[in-house]
């Protein structure tokens, strides 16, 4: 079995119009998680400035960042992912 990793992007979230573009194809789940985790925290680290607190963080990449998921059946949600991410790198104090 493959998991295939798709991306929409947060700043045309629910545009009709707007399709999911493919990232890649894995073997296994754990590749695929991976890989999407990759995707937002590399967008997580680039949007970081000093200071930012983690709801401002998490509020730009909503607006902004790569929404990746797995076809199928596979249970990842880029945004819940993002938010713990965002209280990690901030502090969970932001």
């Amino acid at each position: 079995m493959s998991y295939r990793v798709l991306v929409d992007d947060n700043y045309h979230y629910q545009d009709e119009d707007e399709k999911p573009y493919e990232h890649g194809v894995y073997q296994t789940a754990e590749e695929a998680i991976d890989m999407s985790q990759k995707m937002v925290d590399d967008y997580l680290h680039a949007a970081y400035k000093s200071g930012l607190q983690a709801d401002e963080l998490y509020r730009i990449y909503t607006r902004f960042g790569p929404d990746p998921f797995i076809e199928g059946t596979l249970c990842f949600s880029a945004w819940n992912y993002a938010k713990q991410r965002c209280e990690e790198i901030c502090g969970a104090s932001g």
